[in-house]
């Protein structure tokens, strides 16, 4: 599957945002929203934070690409995503967002396992987690209730993973997914929840920009 290879700080400025592409660093004055918080491009700083005044086409373009920039997606992946949460029944803005939210690589994100999406996903490419004690190496595998996700056992002697796990002390999942700190492992306990997360994104605009 393709990546995104934009710079991570063009694609943070240009949403007007942080998209914490660079996991703790966005936190800290180093982050481009702090010392260059205006679009990229020569317009830029005219333009300002997030860019110029939009339509309604543009509102609805912005949020889509803010959303596949966030979980790092490209737009034939995406472009699924949309068709397959429309053909679910029930609300199509909470299944896009569950199906979003379900990827293996956000939910290690979620879980602290990883101090980005875009790590997690690496550590995901290279082998270094389990799903019910199976090896998985697909970051877009769907976890679901119940599933329990692990290090596998020679990767707990990986340097990076001996380090997230020290600094993901601080950090807590979102509310459904639990993480046991002895064995450490995650589970899935329930399903991500669009009103009780609010994401950075507007998922309504999205299903409006595709079902033009």
């Amino acid at each position: 599957m393709g990546r995104n290879l934009d710079p991570q700080c063009k694609q943070c400025r240009r949403e007007g945002l942080r998209l914490f592409l660079k996991g703790d660093r966005c936190n800290t004055q180093k982050c481009a929203m702090v010392k260059r918080n205006f679009a990229p491009g020569v317009h830029g700083p005219k333009q300002g934070s997030g860019g110029a005044s939009l339509t309604g086409y543009g509102v609805q373009l912005r949020a889509k690409q803010k959303a596949k920039r966030v979980y790092n997606i490209l737009e034939a992946q995406f472009a699924k995503y949309y068709e397959k949460a429309v053909s679910k029944r029930g609300n199509s803005e909470d299944e896009l967002f569950r199906l979003l939210e379900c990827r293996l690589d956000n939910v290690i994100y979620r879980l602290g396992l990883g101090s980005s999406r875009r790590q997690a996903r690496q550590l995901v490419n290279h082998g270094h987690f389990q799903v019910n004690g199976k090896k998985v190496t697909i970051p877009s595998f769907q976890v679901k209730i119940n599933d329990v996700i692990s290090i596998k056992e020679k990767s707990k002697k990986s340097p990076i993973l001996q380090q997230l796990l020290e600094t993901r002390q601080n950090k807590e999942p979102v509310d459904w997914l639990d993480f046991d700190a002895k064995e450490e492992t995650g589970k899935v306990t329930g399903m991500p929840s669009l009103e009780k997360q609010k994401p950075a994104f507007d998922i309504k605009a999205i299903i409006e920009f595709y079902s033009r």
